[in-house]
C-alpha cells in the first residue's frame, strides 16, 4: 500500500479553508485534488487520438488508474512489434487565467523518447491561440525538467534546470504562479526560473501527460520503448485563486521564496 501523505491526512480540516473563500460569479474556486477517484465533473480522459504526427503513441482512457490514491497515467508498450502503443493524458474541464497551479509527481522509470508533462495549455482546438506554461520531464533523463512557454504558437523562456533527486527516485512538488507581468516556476518550494515578458494571456486548462515520439528525437532522445508499462504518478494536483494564501502545507504559498 503507498503510504498517505501529510496532506491527505490533514485535507479534512483544510477543505473548509478553501471553500471558506467564495469565488466570484464565473470564476473557478481553489482546489485541491488527491485522486481517491477521477473526477468526471472535474477531469477529462483523452481517449482514442493523438496530437499529431509526431506522437507515435494513442491517448487510451484504459491507461489512466487511481491507486492508493495516486493518479497514474502509464506508458503502455505494443510488444507485439505492430506499434499500437498507448498513453495518457488528463485535463480539466475548467479554464484558468493566473493563480497558483500545483502538481507533487514522480515518473518509475527513465525511457529514451518519453515525455511525462504537468502544464496549461489552451490551442487551436478550442478556438483560441495556442499559449501554454510547463513543466516536462524528458524521462531519458529524468534528473533534469524542461520550464517553458508558448504564447501564439512560438516556443518562449525555455530553460532546463536539474531535479534532485532524480524523478524516478523520488517525489517532487511542481509550482507555477502566474501573474499578469510575471510567470515563476518552483520546485519543492525553490525558486528555479522566473519570466517577465512575452507572457500567455488566454485562459488555459491544467494538463497532466505521459506520451512519446520518434520524430522529436534532437529534444526528447532516440525512442526506445519500455519492457513493460511505466508509470507518471501524480500524489494530488491543485490550483489557488490569484490573492488566495497558503491553503494546504505543501503549497508553495505556504514559504515560497520571493
Amino acid at each position: 500500500m503507498h503510504p498517505r501523505p501529510t496532506l491527505r491526512r490533514l485535507l479534512p480540516a483544510l477543505l473548509p479553508l478553501l471553500a471558506a473563500v467564495p469565488a466570484a460569479a464565473g470564476e473557478p474556486a481553489s482546489f485541491i485534488e488527491t485522486f481517491d477517484r477521477i473526477d468526471g465533473k472535474r477531469w477529462y480522459i483523452s481517449d482514442g487520438w493523438t496530437n499529431g504526427e509526431h506522437q507515435n503513441c494513442t491517448w487510451s482512457s484504459r491507461a489512466v488508474r487511481v491507486e492508493d490514491g495516486i493518479l497514474k497515467l502509464m506508458y503502455v508498450p505494443d510488444t507485439s512489434g505492430a506499434g499500437q502503443h498507448r498513453c495518457a493524458e488528463v485535463q480539466s474541464d475548467e479554464r484558468f487565467l493566473h493563480g497558483t497551479f500545483e502538481a507533487k509527481v514522480r515518473t518509475n522509470h527513465r525511457s529514451s523518447g518519453i515525455n511525462a508533462a504537468f502544464f496549461t495549455y489552451i490551442g487551436p482546438v478550442h478556438k483560441q491561440p495556442h499559449d501554454e506554461i510547463d513543466f516536462e520531464i524528458l524521462t531519458r533523463d529524468t534528473a533534469s525538467v524542461d520550464l517553458n512557454t508558448y504564447v501564439a504558437g512560438e516556443p518562449k523562456n525555455g530553460t532546463r534546470v536539474p531535479l534532485d533527486p532524480p524523478s524516478h527516485e523520488g517525489w517532487h512538488v511542481f509550482s507555477i504562479q502566474w501573474e499578469p507581468e510575471r510567470i515563476r516556476w518552483f520546485i519543492d518550494g525553490k525558486l528555479v526560473h522566473e519570466a517577465t515578458e512575452t507572457l500567455p494571456t488566454a485562459d488555459q486548462k491544467i494538463f497532466l501527460s505521459h506520451w512519446s515520439t520518434d520524430v522529436l528525437t534532437d529534444w526528447m532522445g532516440r525512442f526506445e520503448p519500455p519492457a513493460e508499462p511505466v508509470a507518471l504518478e501524480v500524489d494530488w494536483v491543485a490550483w489557488t485563486r490569484p490573492g488566495e494564501t497558503c491553503q494546504f502545507p505543501e503549497s508553495v504559498l505556504c514559504g515560497a521564496e520571493e
